[in-house]
């Protein structure tokens, strides 16, 4: 988790999947004022070791990215293997250059973002981009609420999000 805010969304996603979480204290300074914002000082990881292990960091959305990178980076810092990260709104207010320097850098391996929002032409095509393509989930939900339907598979995805995870598990095994 980048900070507190996603914290339980995270552990909902750590304890679906059975795996380990760790989360990122932002600590601001809330003396100063920049650009109507309190500068974060530092992201503090409170977790377990993580190195050798692959590390998924999601968020609701990456405004400019500052925080996001910082975490990934903070993470690659700590030995984790690859670092993949999630978030459903990619606004990218600050461009995509500190995330393409980023990635040179080795801080993070994937972005995924949902089609939510406008992807421009230069992120779609940036190698270590990938769409979380949203099309079909939309149109059901669109679907339900036209035919005055229980939404609620909408609320709790954790029976979807383990066959995802047996389908790759076993795909493992047959490896």
């Amino acid at each position: 988790s980048p900070d507190e805010g996603a914290l339980d969304r995270n552990m909902f996603y750590a304890s679906v999947m059975g795996v380990e979480m760790g989360m990122f204290y932002k600590r601001r300074d809330y003396s100063t004022g920049i650009n109507g914002k309190n500068p974060i000082v530092e992201h503090e990881f409170l977790g377990d070791d993580i190195h050798g292990k692959d590390v998924i960091i999601v968020d609701d959305m990456i405004s400019s990215g500052e925080s996001m990178l910082d975490v990934a980076k903070q993470i690659k810092e700590r030995g984790a293997n690859r670092v993949f990260v999630c978030t459903t709104f990619g606004l990218f207010t600050n461009g995509l250059e500190h995330f393409d320097d980023a990635y040179e850098k080795g801080y993070f391996d994937r972005l995924i973002t949902t089609n939510l929002t406008y992807q421009t032409p230069e992120l779609l095509a940036r190698p270590y981009y990938i769409t979380a393509d949203m099309n079909k989930f939309l149109a059901s939900i669109i679907d339900f609420m036209n035919h005055n339907v229980s939404m609620n598979f909408v609320r709790t995805p954790t029976d979807k999000i383990r066959e995802l995870m047996e389908s790759h598990n076993r795909k493992l095994r047959e490896e």
